[in-house]
């Protein structure tokens, strides 16, 4: 026999509900407004201290900004700042699609092991047993070792070409074949080899290009087709698209690109037929899915897409510490996350999921000026207690003497194709690399400089006679630079 549950009691049970929730929401929203006003940069000195989101968003002069932020395995919340297009005040929604730049390499990645778990692809062959349709010219470089398809997902193969400029609407578009050859009208540098696979990391956009030619010949699918297919239907991720350029959408659902002094990128943005490493449009709301989808299969719960074996071994890095297949991996004392930066015209962005937890964030701009991106980080981390990701420090600037200063003066080595300028205006040093622009450079000690902006630091070394012959750079890996 059931009993009824009689109207007082149905009416109490409705207002507790009705408590949680207001309860819950309220949390979220005290936190949403923690996060909104304690932002900070990585290195503090003087009086800098906590600051406020649309003030930092004024003062770098971005645009527009979409932000989600994950607890327990779900969107804690998603919320979005400023315009799409600030000419015709279009605002950032959440649906709004941003160009992921680089992320593109994470979900690339998906699709690639995809096909190597369903038995298509073996990930540790020759990369020619699988390229039909070009193949990839082997020299004295490679000293004789083949390229597999898990260096080039690692950036553990060698190569060249770090990254692509993308193509203003209008004009000519090169095929894969011609990026990878380095013919016109492409606007990058053949990819090949810089030195033997497998013995340090050298980031290459060329190399995952070559990963978007194996499944284009593997599938005989159009990529976007396949990766919209394969991996962005089956997470979820219904709004997302590599499509170059993105067709059937909405007016207004597309965000414009901007530089950093907030001029509008000539045709809003630019088109990257480099659709693996860089050609993908999303945004804070879809990439939340893919995250915590990869949480969730790494804990063995889920496997819409890639069952635990195929997950834990694309957050593995690939002989080397940092570099996973699509990923990076940064470990604090035991506390692991997978992330991605990216670096587009006009557009920047990043996220991190952590590997046990079911925390992450995702935040993504219309801007060439990514500085917010940390900042923001850096507050989510404190607000979430997130370890390891405030990257936040306060430090005592050294005083270097003119004379000292004017001796670091000059350009170093970095790689073959990047050589990093040493300038001063007054007492402040500045460094530039290769086709970038110039980044100040703050003393830690009479030879050692960190940045602000970027996770990098330079320690100026002298020869026998006190002479500067060379610098030491370190930005996750070290690079000894020889003083030209």
């Amino acid at each position: 026999m059931y009993k009824t549950i009689s109207p007082t009691l149905l009416l109490l049970l409705l207002l507790i509900a009705v408590f949680n929730q207001t309860l819950a929401q309220s949390g979220v929203e005290q936190r949403i407004k923690q996060v909104e006003n304690n932002l900070t940069e990585n290195i503090q000195f003087g009086e800098s201290g906590p600051m406020n989101l649309q003030q930092r968003m004024a003062h770098y002069k971005v645009k527009g900004l979409s932000i989600a932020v994950i607890k327990d395995y779900k969107v804690d919340w998603l919320k979005s700042y400023g315009f799409a297009d600030s000419e015709q005040k279009i605002p950032v929604t959440d649906k709004t699609l941003f160009q992921a730049a680089s992320i593109s390499k994470s979900l690339n990645g998906l699709g690639v092991i995809k096909l190597f778990k369903n038995r298509k692809l073996d990930m540790y062959a020759d990369i020619n047993t699988y390229l039909k349709s070009w193949k990839f010219p082997y020299d004295s470089l490679s000293k004789g070792k083949k390229i597999n398809t898990a260096n080039l997902l690692s950036h553990t193969a060698g190569l060249s070409v770090h990254g692509f400029a993308g193509y203003e609407p209008g004009t000519a578009i090169p095929t894969v074949i011609q990026i990878l050859n380095g013919e016109q009208p492409a606007n990058s540098a053949a990819v090949r080899s810089l030195f033997e696979p497998g013995i340090r990391p050298q980031y290459s956009g060329g190399g995952t290009t070559i990963t978007q030619l194996m499944v284009t010949d593997l599938t005989k699918k159009r990529y976007e087709d396949y990766m919209r297919d394969e991996v962005l239907k089956p997470l979820g991720m219904q709004n997302s698209t590599f499509a170059q350029p993105p067709v059937g959408l909405k007016p207004g659902m597309l965000a414009t690109g901007y530089d950093v002094e907030g001029t509008e990128i000539k045709g809003k943005y630019h088109i990257y037929p480099e659709q693996a490493p860089a050609g993908l449009w999303t945004n804070p709301g879809d990439l939340a899915k893919y995250i915590i989808e990869t949480q969730l299969a790494l804990a063995g719960k889920s496997a819409k897409l890639l069952d635990q074996e195929s997950t834990k071994l694309r957050l593995s890095p690939y002989m080397n510490k940092e570099s996973a297949l699509g990923v990076f991996v940064e470990d604090y004392n035991g506390i692991k996350y997978f992330g991605h930066g990216g670096s587009n015209e006009g557009f920047r962005s990043g996220y991190y999921g952590s590997f046990e937890g079911g925390n992450g964030l995702v935040i993504m701009v219309n801007s060439d000026n990514g500085e917010i991106i940390q900042e923001l980080i850096n507050s989510i981390a404190h607000v979430y207690g997130f370890t390891g990701l405030n990257k936040t420090r306060k430090i005592v600037l050294a005083d270097v003497s003119d004379q000292e200063l004017d001796s670091y003066l000059g350009n170093y080595q970095l790689t073959p194709d990047l050589v990093l300028s040493i300038s001063r205006e007054g007492k402040q040093v500045y460094a530039q690399a290769t086709g970038q622009s110039k980044i100040a450079a703050y003393a830690e000690s009479s030879t050692k400089f960190f940045f602000k902006v970027i996770n990098a630091k330079m320690e100026f070394i002298k020869d026998a006679q006190g002479k500067v012959s060379k610098m030491i750079f370190t930005q996750g890996a070290t690079i000894e630079a020889k003083r030209l």
